[in-house]
């Protein structure tokens, strides 16, 4: 019995082997051939077969299991000129092809609606827009600047407010429990004064994915939701600049080779740099002149990138920023003003006879805001930032494919406040340094109508020395073709909080603070019941659909529901020193939660959000 087993399974081997030798593979990146940016979600299809494919975020594709065969490769995208290629496929061979589409006046609406609509077929991710340029200047927008954080505030389950530059509340969560990357990096305040204007400068964003729940296990560190923001390179093959003006501000970019991209050559390098500056604190006085005083509002964004890219799809990017707003004499209340400043690298490589991708980063963002009552002369400063480095892989099987990788955090967090009287002055300062490491692993599979994604992460929180295993799962089935039915659920940690409230909305001053119970004044219980660990965490359980009413239409509804557990904040009910006289054994004791810095509480969110996109 048991040689008939290995000859069956070597038998079995054979075969797969041998069917496998039958086959072959295409792979390769679609770029504009004027500037060198990869093409998105353009689609290359095999003619006179059911083999195809769509580009990813980077232009990359990859066909598998190609019958051994001369073809011909249709590609194809809005604004491009349709492009055949013929091709010979071998078997157990990989070939590898870099496409440049040559840019067209004709705008062939109907190609982006057959993209998108395929990619909402075979993308599991729930809970997420993904917005490109072109959408977000086709909003109408405030003083004729199209701006990433004026269209976020037309997403459903997004509340927006214009404090401290603005602050996100995603389905019932505050604003610290999103998570800002910009090309991998952490950004820890995203938008401007007033909150009109984002620190992304339309002209350079690639993609920008919003997930306000359920995502994968690729992202770790937030209790709520994630905004990833990619930009991209500068102009390969030809020098151009654009400057901008209005009543709110102007601002300026450059970009152009270095080293030319051509075909007589292995690599490329290039450059981009943006500027932006507010003078909206000068002109209100003359436009908004029944303003009691000018508004004194004023950002400069700085942004740099170095592009090395190579022939066959691999690059490394160098890039740096600074961000800064100020706002002076606030309704004669406070100064205060913020910056953001990072640099860091990123990489795509593309090993030889593999489909595989290869990507990682390394950066380091700072982020400083301070804040001086103009009366009493109080003040308040806080200060997070650190180094981040991750790297993961994704291996394609067929329509299937599986991520993996880890990420490592270093962070400082550091609150500084000042209370001044007559005669006195204190200080009060929280310093703390933290550690967070995680390791994931995601499947994307596709079994016929049906879309999974199954994933895993699990985070390590230094300064609580605390794992936290997180699994998480995404569900599609396209019930028809323009009706599509999703779900996802999964566990979320995080161990950052901030200085406001829960229950306070509008705020001038934000600090930051890492969770460390040893040098934090945390209460001990929760509801009569011993506190084990001070790990804060959530649930996400979303049910939706997607339907197309009409080729240019689609309709998406989604419930949710959300478990938070754990939260810190400040507490609310403090009345009393937590010192001797106010213990269970002094003169005037009294409860924890009277006398204690910090509360714990347990909440929930649910809700519905209804969309309409054209």
């Amino acid at each position: 019995m048991k040689k008939q087993s290995i000859f069956l399974f070597l038998a079995f081997l054979f075969f797969s082997l041998g069917a496998f030798a039958q086959t072959g593979m295409i792979k390769g990146f679609v770029y504009d051939k004027k500037s060198g940016e990869p093409v998105m979600f353009s689609n290359i299809l095999i003619q006179k077969t059911t083999y195809g494919s769509t580009t990813d975020d980077n232009g990359y594709f990859v066909i598998n299991k190609v019958p051994k065969g001369d073809y011909t490769l249709r590609v194809s995208f809005m604004g491009y000129e349709e492009k055949l290629i013929p091709v010979t496929v071998k078997a157990g061979g990989i070939l590898s092809l870099r496409i440049e589409l040559e840019p067209s006046s004709k705008m062939l609406d109907a190609i982006v609606i057959n993209a998108e609509r395929q990619a909402a077929r075979t993308e599991s991710q729930v809970s997420v827009e993904k917005i490109t340029p072109r959408e977000i200047t086709q909003m109408p927008s405030i003083g004729g600047n199209a701006d990433l954080a004026q269209y976020m505030q037309v997403l459903p389950g997004v509340i927006f407010t214009g404090d401290q530059g603005g602050q996100l509340y995603i389905r019932g969560g505050s604003a610290i429990q999103n998570k800002v990357l910009l090309d991998g990096m952490i950004i820890y305040n995203p938008f401007h004064s007033i909150g009109l204007f984002s620190v992304f400068e339309t002209d350079i964003i690639r993609s920008a994915d919003i997930f306000t729940g359920g995502f994968g296990a690729r992202y770790g560190g937030a209790l709520s939701s994630i905004m990833d923001i990619s930009t991209r390179e500068g102009n390969k093959k030809e020098t151009h600049g654009k400057i901008g003006a209005s009543t709110f501000g102007a601002n300026i970019m450059v970009e152009g080779p270095i080293i030319k991209q051509d075909s007589s050559r292995e690599m490329s390098l290039s450059y981009l740099f943006t500027a932006k500056n507010s003078y909206l604190s000068q002109t209100s006085k003359s436009i908004y002149s029944y303003i009691d005083g000018s508004l004194p509002y004023d950002f400069l964004d700085l942004y740099g990138k170095i592009s090395f890219s190579g022939y066959n799809g691999s690059k490394i990017n160098l890039f740096g920023f600074n961000f800064t707003d100020k706002v002076s004499q606030y309704k004669s209340i406070a100064n205060y003003d913020w910056t953001n400043q990072g640099f860091g690298a990123n990489f795509l490589l593309l090993p030889g006879n593999t489909t595989a991708l290869v990507e990682g980063f390394l950066s380091y963002s700072d982020y400083t805001i301070n804040m001086e009552e103009t009366t009493t002369k109080n003040a308040k400063s806080s200060n997070i930032g650190g180094f981040n480095v991750g790297l993961s892989a994704t291996n394609f099987f067929g329509e299937n494919k599986l991520i993996y990788g880890f990420e490592m955090i270093g962070s400082t967090t550091n609150t500084t406040i000042t209370k001044k009287d007559s005669l006195t002055s204190k200080t009060t300062n929280n310093t703390d340094y933290s550690t967070e490491a995680g390791v994931y692993i995601l499947f994307k599979g596709i079994w016929g109508k049906f879309l999974y994604e199954p994933s895993f992460r699990i985070n390590y929180y230094g300064s609580l020395s605390k794992g936290s295993p997180e699994p998480r799962l995404a569900l599609k089935y396209n019930l028809t073709d323009r009706i599509r039915l999703k779900a996802a659920t999964g566990k979320y940690s995080q161990i950052f909080i901030d200085t406001k409230p829960n229950y306070d909305i509008v705020n001038l001053f934000t600090g930051y603070l890492t969770i460390d119970p040893e040098m934090m004044n945390i209460v001990t219980q929760f509801k009569g019941q011993e506190i084990t660990s001070y790990l804060q965490t959530s649930n996400h359980y979303i049910f939706g659909v997607e339907y197309d009413l009409t080729n240019r239409i689609t309709l998406n509804v989604e419930g949710y529901y959300k478990t938070m557990k754990g939260l810190i904040s400040l507490n609310r009910y403090k009345l009393f020193a937590d010192d001797q006289e106010h213990s269970s054994t002094g003169t005037s004791p009294k409860p924890e939660y009277m006398k204690k810095d910090y509360s714990v509480e347990n909440g929930e969110a649910y809700g519905v959000d209804f969309s309409a996109k054209y």
